[in-house]
């Protein structure tokens, strides 16, 4: 018996549970925990278990439990009884009733309503989770609010108590629920209203009892290992988000550091949800389902091998290109991945990436490779400054020319008889006609180079 018991507790403990309302444990310890007992008072709790009724027996482990509790700061509990106020030929679906309401210190006072409980009617487990969420009176600030139905039998009405519970998860109002079976093992009907616990026997229900408690308080942490491309966990300084996998609602959002051994630092968060844990490096890495195990260390291991990458002006000064966009993409995708600015070094996942450099004219550089911990520079030719001067207000376009081939570059201004535009070194041609030029063959053509950190002025003849 003793063996098959330590056997479950073991199991139970390396199973971590999910859940969607918010708070954490240790340093980010809620304010306040709000724990409702949802208590099973139908007829068949007469029923005898091992020592005595169910009833007795449900009622003295709780109010033992209850006690226990009275030792943790900043909880609140309450008390919902079902199956107590009608009897069971009239299989009354609305028989629940919250009996103690939230407060601080009414330990006494669940303790002397359990002794009054007197077992008469039908199991409405749906209804009774429907209307709990009532029973979790709205509040402003950090909590948590945690249910824990006991129950010797399944739903007897025609709820639906896992849809519900599905949907007080999602909504946020609890933590995914705990389930004690006493008496029999529902775990097939009732897992999917939370985490079900099969208890066989007195002992085993007084252990799971405390097993919850342990879930609930006991601190647990992880550490968030950011491999490199040795596997070594020396990626560091990337914003890190902690998605509830049930509900999809962010829990943490961190920027993950090295404590002072050098170590990635230790994190306290909630144990019960799974996680959807995403490293926002260039591009984003996510990991899927991660279940921490409450009461212990947790290390998860994410792959983001990440190098430099900079693009820098071969001689003279970057000033002039200082806000001039560099598009990051995944090699031979339309993707972007980050845009970025001249000097400054991004980090990007290991990798081939394009770079297209947004100046006059565009610059595409193709497979440029990052490495492990190295910074790929780019260099281009410093810019220079070409002054197209109109006699007359036209239409005109500027090309630069590849080899024999033009390539469209940049529209002037019909309504400016100057501009001054910042070229990369190269041959180009403006092509340009007069506003009063009614014949297309009266448009006019003229060649000038560009040269790094010179002014080249161009005047377009009538």
């Amino acid at each position: 018996m003793r063996k098959r018991l330590w056997f479950f507790l073991f199991l139970f403990l390396c199973v971590p549970f999910r859940g969607n309302a918010q708070g954490g444990y240790g340093q980010n310890q809620p304010a306040l925990t709000r724990i409702l007992f949802i208590f099973d008072a139908s007829n068949s709790m007469w029923g005898e278990w091992q020592s005595d009724k169910k009833i007795h027996i449900a009622n003295r482990l709780l109010s033992q439990m209850v006690d226990s509790l009275e030792s943790y700061p900043d909880i609140q509990l309450a008390l919902r009884v079902y199956g107590h106020q009608y009897e069971s030929k009239l299989h009354n679906c609305n028989d629940t009733k919250l009996e103690v309401p939230f407060a601080y210190n009414n330990f006494a006072r669940i303790k002397q309503k359990l002794k009054t409980i007197y077992p008469k009617g039908t199991t409405p487990i749906a209804q009774s989770l429907i209307a709990c969420e009532k029973d979790f009176p709205s509040l402003a600030g950090n909590c948590r609010n945690v249910v824990v139905l006991i129950t010797d039998g399944i739903e007897e009405c025609s709820g639906d108590p896992c849809a519900v519970s599905r949907a007080l998860q999602r909504k946020g109002i609890i933590l995914k629920p705990f389930i004690i079976g006493i008496g029999g093992n529902f775990e097939a009907d009732l897992n999917c209203i939370g985490h079900y616990i099969d208890a066989s026997s007195e002992e085993d229900f007084d252990n799971a009892l405390h097993v919850i408690i342990d879930h609930i308080f006991h601190p647990t942490s992880c550490q968030i290992n950011l491999l490199d491309s040795y596997g070594k966990p020396n990626e560091t300084n990337v914003n890190m988000t902690f998605e509830d996998s049930y509900s999809h609602k962010i829990r943490y959002n961190l920027i993950h550091t090295f404590n002072t051994k050098g170590l990635p630092d230790t994190l306290f968060i909630n144990p019960m949800p799974e996680y959807r844990i995403t490293v926002h490096t260039l591009p984003p890495v996510s990991v899927d389902s991660v279940k921490l195990m409450p009461g212990r260390h947790n290390i998860i291991p994410v792959s983001v091998p990440q190098g430099g990458l900079q693009v820098k002006v071969i001689s003279g000064q970057s000033d002039r290109y200082r806000q001039i966009p560099i598009v990051v993409r995944q090699a031979d995708s339309a993707a972007i991945v980050n845009v970025q600015y001249f000097d400054i070094t991004d980090k990007y996942l290991v990798g081939t990436y394009d770079v297209e450099i947004l100046c006059l004219p565009r610059l595409r550089m193709p497979h440029i490779e990052i490495g492990q911990s190295a910074t790929t520079q780019i260099k281009i030719p410093a810019p220079g400054t070409a002054i197209i001067q109109k006699n007359r207000l036209g239409n005109g376009s500027l090309y630069v020319m590849r080899g024999q081939q033009m390539e469209w570059v940049y529209n002037l201004r019909d309504e400016d008889i100057q501009e001054s535009i910042l070229l990369q070194p190269g041959t180009y041609k403006v092509v340009f006609r007069s506003q009063q030029s009614t014949k297309t063959l009266e448009s006019v053509t003229q060649t000038f180079t560009v040269r790094s950190n010179m002014t080249t002025t161009v005047t377009i003849p009538q």
